[in-house]
């Protein structure tokens, strides 16, 4: 059956990786490269089946395919998923061990952090192989790219309320923001910084109080978040909370957060558009954390990261014509936007490949 799921899919190669000494178990999927080496974290997750370790990194990678394309990046999609508890199950053997067989690969998959991982495991990664994006900034990386995906997605909400109301002042509007993680604060920063009214929740007590006290934000409770009376919601925790018990309830007339997978399925896209309430496809909106990494391929600069940021305003303008254009909700339209670039570049017949990626001003040493 797993080749009738790959077909269903798309997916051009799925690796299982096992090193029964380090204790690894891990699948790298490697969705589409039409665009370039499939890019995508690694995520550390005690899955309670294979099967459903296999299902999550399918879902992931096709995902990463559509948010690169969106970006504008030459790169394709991956992911990588490790079955194991990252608050028992690390070690060094664990990552280096999961590094060879990135290696192995030759440059078509190229791993980071993501749920369950942080910079110093993605450190024994990169003792094994340079195809490690996100590294500390010593070793010519970019380090945590939370301030990148927080500030694309206020260019994604600025974008958002100039379809929906005619301007981009952000200031003018209020916002519900579920999450207060690391992207969540910074996206409050930001918002707090234009003056904007701001509602806040989180299952972590102490980083609400933060928000209500550095930046002056009202706390509700974890689900009075979808009743208060705000402008935009902005899911910034778990995906699937706009969802069939909650979108009746909220009284906003945008989406748009810093969340994966927002919407919990296509059904709830078609209603939320039938209400009348703009999404912002969340994998154009949060893509600047993806944008900052990919720029380790040529040599980071961080003053060329800030500035291919405000292209995602641009994405979002796009994805909005071509709903408009088509007459679709906007979750497809983001979709759409990501087919058409693939499969123009797919036809260019370049005479030579690219190669594997360069990595320039990387600083090796253990």
């Amino acid at each position: 059956m797993i080749f009738e799921t790959l077909d269903t899919y798309g997916h051009e190669q799925v690796v299982f990786c096992h090193n029964k000494d380090a204790g690894l178990k891990a699948i790298i999927a490697i969705h589409n490269t039409t665009l370039g080496p499939a890019l995508g974290g690694t995520r550390m997750w005690p899955y309670k089946s294979e099967q459903e370790a296999l299902n999550d990194v399918l879902r992931l990678s096709r995902g990463m395919t559509y948010k690169n394309a969106v970006a504008g990046l030459d790169i394709g999609g991956g992911k990588a998923v490790i079955i194991g508890n990252p608050a028992t199950d690390k070690s060094e053997a664990l990552f280096r061990a999961f590094g060879q067989f990135v290696e192995s690969l030759g440059g078509r998959y190229i791993t980071a952090e993501d749920v369950g991982i942080d910079v110093n495991d993605m450190e024994y990664v990169y003792r094994e192989t340079e195809y490690v994006t996100g590294v500390h900034q010593v070793h010519g990386g970019s380090g945590d790219p939370s301030p990148f995906t927080a500030y694309g997605t206020l260019q994604g909400l600025m974008a958002t309320l100039n379809q929906k109301f005619g301007d981009e002042e952000v200031g003018k509007y209020s916002y519900a923001v579920q999450g207060l993680g690391h992207v969540g604060m910074e996206f409050v920063k930001l918002l707090k910084e234009r003056g904007a009214k701001i509602f806040v929740t989180d299952i972590n007590q102490g980083l609400v109080d933060k928000a209500v006290s550095e930046y002056g934000a009202e706390a509700v409770g974890l689900d009075d978040i979808y009743d208060v009376p705000a402008d935009v919601y902005s899911p910034c925790a778990l995906g699937g909370t706009v969802n069939e018990q909650t979108l009746p309830r909220l009284k906003a007339k945008v989406i748009c957060g810093a969340a994966n997978n927002q919407l919990a399925n296509n059904a709830i896209g078609d209603e939320v558009t039938k209400r009348g309430i703009l999404y912002a496809p969340d994998y154009a909106v949060n893509a600047g954390g993806v944008m900052n990494v990919a720029l380790e391929l040529d040599g980071y600069n961080r003053e060329r990261a800030m500035r291919m940021m405000r292209t995602i305003y641009h994405n979002l303008h796009r994805i909005y014509e071509i709903s408009g254009r088509d007459n679709i909700p906007t979750y497809m339209a983001a979709d759409r936007l990501a087919e058409e670039r693939i499969n123009a570049i797919g036809k260019l017949k370049l005479p030579l490949g690219r190669g594997a990626p360069r990595f320039q001003g990387r600083i090796r040493g253990h």
